[in-house]
């Protein structure tokens, strides 16, 4: 008697000569490449799809990963899939993908194992400003040049910076502002969980003349120096985050020529600064880590007592207790609340200290679309008898919209407030700042920009400023 499965068995293996039949022949239809383009896949895919009765697991290569994907990984019914195998992948929102910021961008010169990006800018500007019934206006020319260059290398990384900028006046008064940034960081990959970096730079800038410690009769106001040494560990233990890190800071001030035709000594605000601080911080998700940081830093003047008599070396002390967010593309930052405070050395001025806040926040509400919020808290030593200093709170907004693949938009606002303490000489401030600007990418190589800008600072006591400017201008990137 034949065995109870025999049919099925006879049925089972005829369905199996008809699928290898069937596979059979679209793998020779696919290896045509008239057939390939028909069904528009790749004759790369087609291939590879051909050769898949000869090899056990072929690679079919994505061109949006560039990843290889094993034929054993393709869902079942290729008849269905074809045409979505080269799909790019959605967000888990099903909105598209952000715009990559380097696309279209110039790719840079190698230089061995690094890519230096340079950038060289030329804008005609047009300033006017006010302060209380006198106004001044100038036309000038702001010629900038900065890069980048960062290795490649499998494990670690050197990243160098630089930024500078020249003005040169052509026409009516006004003070030429000058300015430079270089910056340096190694990271070293000791192991998978710890992290080292290592940082300097140098910075250079004239003091506002809108500033508090500012020389009212100044012929060009101070050259500020700024030297930067760091170093920083940072160790993640699973659940648990943490980092400790040192810096040192080093502010030089240059003379001032007074308009009487003298020059003003600011040596007494030269000082060094060092600063530790730690951070502790456990995840609660991969999106969202609750922190702790603490820091606590001694700044030494070069002379003990200033023109005036006042001991302004200290000791600052500060602590944050804040919130990580990293909700991918979409929305990612932190923000953290604390104290803060200088303890100066002379009892007189007394102690400088206040509520600290502290953020930046990413958001991209569309597609080409960026928003960027930041807070920042920090103290400013005075130079003035009998004042200790302001805390300072600066809000900053800027918006960045892609409105064609070659134009985009920038609408920037940021608001800084100056509180002196209750019994100091000095008043209270508050400085608008509002801009607007364009980029029209020519080519990858060459852009054209345009911007406008105007600030206001309204003080307590005293009468309020106005600075409106206007530039238009070439970039060209390599």
């Amino acid at each position: 008697m034949a065995p109870r499965f025999s049919g099925s068995i006879k049925a089972g293996a005829s369905l199996v000569r008809k699928r290898a039949l069937l596979l059979a022949g679209c793998s020779l239809l696919l290896a045509h490449p008239a057939a390939a383009q028909s069904l528009d896949v790749s004759p790369a895919t087609a291939g590879a799809l051909a050769g898949s009765a000869s090899v056990a697991t072929p690679a079919i290569t994505d061109p949006q990963t560039t990843a290889a994907v094993a034929a054993s990984d393709l869902p079942p019914a290729l008849d269905e899939d074809f045409n979505r195998l080269n799909r790019r992948q959605e967000t888990i929102d099903g909105l598209r993908t952000r715009i990559d910021p380097e696309a279209g961008q110039a790719q840079g010169i190698r230089i061995g194992s690094f890519v230096l990006k340079p950038t060289l800018s030329e804008t005609f500007n047009h300033e006017r400003q006010k302060n209380g019934s006198a106004s001044q206006s100038r036309s000038f020319v702001e010629t900038g040049l900065k890069g980048s260059l960062t290795s490649d290398w499998s494990r670690h990384q050197l990243s160098l910076t630089g930024e500078g900028v020249l003005q040169n006046n052509l026409s009516g008064e006004g003070e030429e502002e000058p300015r430079a940034d270089v910056g340096a960081e190694l990271r070293l990959d000791l192991s998978d969980e710890t992290t080292a970096r290592l940082t300097t730079g140098y910075s250079f800038e004239r003091e506002d003349a809108n500033d508090p410690n500012a020389i009212a009769n100044a012929e060009e106001q101070s050259a500020v120096n700024t030297y930067r040494l760091g170093a920083a560990v940072e160790r993640d233990l699973g659940l648990i985050r943490g980092s400790v890190g040192l810096d040192f800071e080093r502010v030089t001030y240059g003379d001032v020529e007074l308009d009487n035709g003298t020059t003003l000594s600011q040596e007494d605000r030269n000082r060094n600064t060092g600063t530790l601080t730690t951070r502790l911080g456990y995840e609660l998700s991969p999106a969202l880590i609750p922190f702790l940081e603490a820091s606590v830093g001694k700044s030494i003047y070069d002379l003990r007592r200033d023109t005036l008599g006042f001991e302004r070396s200290y000791m600052s002390y500060a602590g944050r207790a804040g919130m990580e967010v990293d909700l991918s593309e979409k929305l990612n930052g932190e923000l953290a609340l604390g104290y803060e405070t200088f303890r100066f050395d002379d009892d007189r001025l007394g102690d400088l200290g206040g509520l600290s806040v502290d953020g930046r926040v990413n958001w991209s509400p569309q597609r080409g679309t960026d928003v960027l919020f930041g807070l920042l808290t920090y103290l400013d030593p005075s130079t003035t008898a009998d004042n200790p200093g302001s805390i300072n709170y600066e809000l900053t907004n800027i918006i960045t919209h892609q409105l064609r693949s070659t134009l985009v938009a920038t609408l920037s606002n940021s608001l800084t407030l100056r509180d002196f303490p209750s019994d100091a000489a000095a008043s209270d401030e508050a400085t608008w700042r509002t801009g607007a600007g364009l980029t029209w990418d020519m080519s990858r190589y060459l852009a054209l920009t345009g911007d406008v800008s105007y600030e206001r600072t309204n003080r307590d006591v005293g009468p309020s400023s106005d600075t409106t400017r206007v530039g238009v201008g070439l970039t060209l990137r390599r």
